[in-house]
């Protein structure tokens, strides 16, 4: 009951008020999640995919104090399977290079396990170029080396640098970042790129989790404590609630598992230290 309450939006002052329990009680449940979290996402990595299509966004808190957007810890990035709801990541930090690394790479690993995957991202153009960082091949056609994606690996984006007042033809809507591989097959159609279900998502994690909430000073105290409730979160989506949308549980949808995981049956879960 405390854990669901966490998910729902509850702060851990008031948890702590309703259910008489300590934080140091609730911290280390959170913290066993955390270490839990890593485990079943290398668990994820293991499978093939054959094809998929994950969207990309990022939202903002405060963290420790009001400091202006661009200083603050409190940025995460979030990669949502389109089909499934499957969350690939959250992750929490400065809005930097480090940041996008760090979750590039994660993504990297589900592109190695997927014969067809697409990105598509809300403008954020540095998620396409950290990834055609890591994820490139060269194409030899007898002059220079030419650089493009791994075959298999599409990218699009929505052009937010467009400016209506310039003169001269109107910038398209949605641009191709970086080079694709030439036997790449380029299936995607311009209704298809946008992250809706990425911004849906972001939309309820402000009421599932009390440090997002607008207009209120429940921000997170420092970046471990956020990370370790994003943990949760992203457990109990995964591979405990069936999606309101698809009825299905992601992780079961996406058949990494059979079937769901009660949240009671995670704590006899052990992981080796």
């Amino acid at each position: 009951m405390i854990l669901k309450s966490l998910c729902e939006g509850t702060g851990i002052n008031a948890i702590t008020r309703i259910f008489k329990v300590s934080k140091n009680t609730i911290y280390s449940w959170l913290s066993k999640f955390s270490d839990l979290k890593e485990v079943m996402l290398l668990y994820s990595l293991c499978m093939q995919y054959i094809t998929m299509v994950v969207e990309g966004d990022e939202l903002y808190t405060k963290v420790n104090k009001n400091v202006p957007q661009e200083d603050s810890m409190g940025w995460t990035i979030v990669f949502i399977d389109r089909r499934t709801r499957f969350l690939w990541l959250m992750e929490c930090g400065k809005k930097d290079k480090q940041l996008f690394k760090n979750a590039i790479r994660i993504l990297y690993d589900v592109i190695k396990q997927t014969d067809d995957f697409k990105l598509f991202t809300d403008g954020e153009r540095r998620y396409s170029n950290t990834l055609f960082e890591i994820c490139f091949e060269l194409i030899y056609t007898g002059h220079r080396p030419k650089k493009t994606f791994e075959k298999g690996v599409q990218v699009r984006l929505k052009n937010k640098g467009e400016r209506k007042h310039k003169p001269g033809p109107k910038p398209k809507k949605y641009v191709q970042p970086k080079p694709e591989h030439p036997e790449t097959i380029n299936d995607i159609e311009n209704s298809d790129i946008h992250a809706n279900h990425t911004e849906a998502f972001n939309a309820s994690l402000r009421r599932k989790c009390a440090a997002y909430r607008r207009k209120t000073n429940t921000y997170a105290k420092n970046t471990d404590r956020l990370q370790q409730r994003l943990d949760l979160i992203w457990i109990k989506h995964n591979f405990v609630d069936k999606h309101f949308t698809t009825k299905k549980i992601p992780a079961v949808e996406l058949e990494i598992i059979e079937n769901g995981i009660a949240f009671e049956d995670l704590f006899y879960i052990r992981i080796a230290i």
